[in-house]
Parts: C-alpha cells; sequence; structure tokens
C-alpha cells in the first residue's frame, strides 16, 4: 500500500487526466466514484486497476472491508490525504474512494437476447445526468439491453456512472451508430416503438409486449426521422398541463415501467 501525500505525484496527475474525457481515450480507462459504484463494479467482474482512497472522507464503516476486496482482486492502493483525493474527486462530497478500472468496449455482437426481449435505444443523449438516470431505470424496469446511438456524451463520463449509481456496470450497455442498430434490431426480430410528442397515440394504448425496443431522443431535438421513419409504432406520453414534453429519462421511465405492466399481465 502507497501512502501519496503530495498533489503534484505523477500517479495523481495521471489519475486526474481521467477527469477528462481526451485522457479517458487516451489512456483506455475511466473513473469509478463512490461506495456503491466502486461495489457495483466489483459484483459485476469489473477488473480493478488501482483504488484511491481517504479514510478522512469516509461515510460508514465498510470501506476497509471494500479496499481490502479490490487489493485481493490485484488493485493498487493508495491511501491519500483529504487534499490530493480532491484533486481526484469528481463530487463535491466526496466518499473517500475512487476505482480506475478499464473503459468497456461493449458493441451490438456482445449482446444476447432472451426471447420477448425488451430493449432501449437512446439516440444523440447530451447530457451524463440523463443517460446516467436512464440507466438506473433500465436497470430497475430489467431491459435486457440498452444500445447508446450516436452518442454526444461519453457513457465512461463519471457522471453517467454516478447517476446511473453504478449500474453502467451492470446492464449490458452497448454503443453503435443508428444505422447499424436499426438493422441489428430487424435481424433479430424487434418491433421500433419511438417515442415522440407528434404521435396520435397514448403508450397506454400501444400493445409493448413481444420482442420490442423502445427508442427516445434528445429532449432538444427529439429523434430523428433515422428512427422515426422505421419504426413500426410511434407512442406519446399525453401531457396535461403547460409543458410539451418530459425529461427524456422521466419519459424512458414511464414507457419501461407501462412494458413492463403490459407484460407481466400477459403472463
Amino acid at each position: 500500500m502507497l501512502r501519496i501525500t503530495s498533489r503534484q505525484n505523477d500517479r495523481i496527475k495521471l489519475a486526474a487526466k481521467l477527469r477528462d474525457r481526451s485522457g479517458r481515450d487516451e489512456a483506455g480507462l475511466l473513473l469509478v466514484e463512490g461506495y456503491r459504484e466502486v461495489r457495483r463494479a466489483l459484483d459485476n467482474g469489473i477488473r480493478p486497476l488501482s483504488l484511491y482512497f481517504c479514510p478522512e472522507l469516509f461515510q460508514g464503516s465498510n470501506e476497509p472491508a471494500l479496499i481490502s476486496l479490490c487489493g485481493e482482486r490485484g488493485a493498487d492502493l493508495m491511501e491519500c490525504t483529504e487534499p490530493v483525493f480532491r484533486k481526484l474527486a469528481y463530487r463535491d462530497r466526496p466518499d473517500g474512494l475512487i476505482l480506475i478500472v478499464p473503459k468497456l468496449e461493449r458493441r451490438l455482437e456482445h449482446l444476447t437476447l432472451p426471447p420477448d426481449p425488451l430493449v432501449l435505444v437512446a439516440e444523440h443523449l447530451e447530457k451524463p445526468g440523463n443517460l446516467g438516470t436512464l440507466l438506473r431505470s433500465a436497470d430497475a424496469a430489467g431491459v435486457h439491453g440498452v444500445i447508446v446511438c450516436d452518442r454526444c456524451t461519453d457513457i465512461h463520463n463519471p457522471n453517467v456512472v454516478r447517476s446511473s449509481i453504478g449500474t453502467l456496470f451492470s446492464l449490458p450497455v452497448v454503443e453503435a451508430e443508428s444505422a447499424e442498430a436499426i438493422h441489428w434490431l430487424k435481424q433479430k426480430g424487434l418491433r421500433v416503438a419511438a417515442a415522440t410528442p407528434h404521435a396520435n397515440v397514448d403508450y397506454t394504448d400501444v400493445d409493448l409486449t413481444g420482442p420490442l425496443a423502445i427508442v427516445v431522443g434528445s429532449e432538444q431535438l427529439g429523434l430523428s426521422s433515422q428512427w422515426m421513419d422505421p419504426a413500426g409504432l410511434q407512442l406519446r406520453i399525453p401531457m396535461r398541463g403547460q409543458c410539451d414534453s418530459l425529461n427524456v429519462a422521466a419519459a424512458a421511465t414511464i414507457l419501461l415501467f407501462e412494458a413492463v405492466r403490459q407484460r407481466r399481465l400477459k403472463k
């Protein structure tokens, strides 16, 4: 175990670069900050490389066991002073744990679907927080895959990891270009249900059972014609107030759990 007291330490400088996308892309690594997030990464077989920790910032009593587990799995363990740790931390209120792991390299060919799968597709999402919340909802709904298309935000952004509470590691999340994803879904026999406020039918009036991909787009632009044209279904969430649309993560949550409800009733 190494103790680091200087913010100018070479390891700290290299790890701090992972806060930025260019640093993550160059190194092929990402930061996982927080007890729950680190725990979920380990629980899902993610290989730990380096763990930076600061006992002064711990918020519970389970951290030593988690540190030991990281060490058992081959991670370099580095205790940091609070000023050093805060140089790495992405959160305003860090809880004293940051794990460095390899970036996730998942493609469509890695996605295995069961019979009657439910898949979520997200096109052109811009905000890391929205993507992370969407992943959290997908995990809660038990979807069989999430396809991030034509990404505008990096799925390895620490804010994605944080807002997903580490479900980035438990979900089958893959990245693809839209054209590639549309072709793949057609090959797999999934219907495409496009969420749009311009649809003529409410989501509760649409059959969301069977092999299905629910597709959501950015809040600003919605779904592109690339997705709208091949969609066999177009559905909307009726808006009773003055707002004409919901946050994309909120909308996806409503649609996913309606699909779950219908599937449960059909059994």
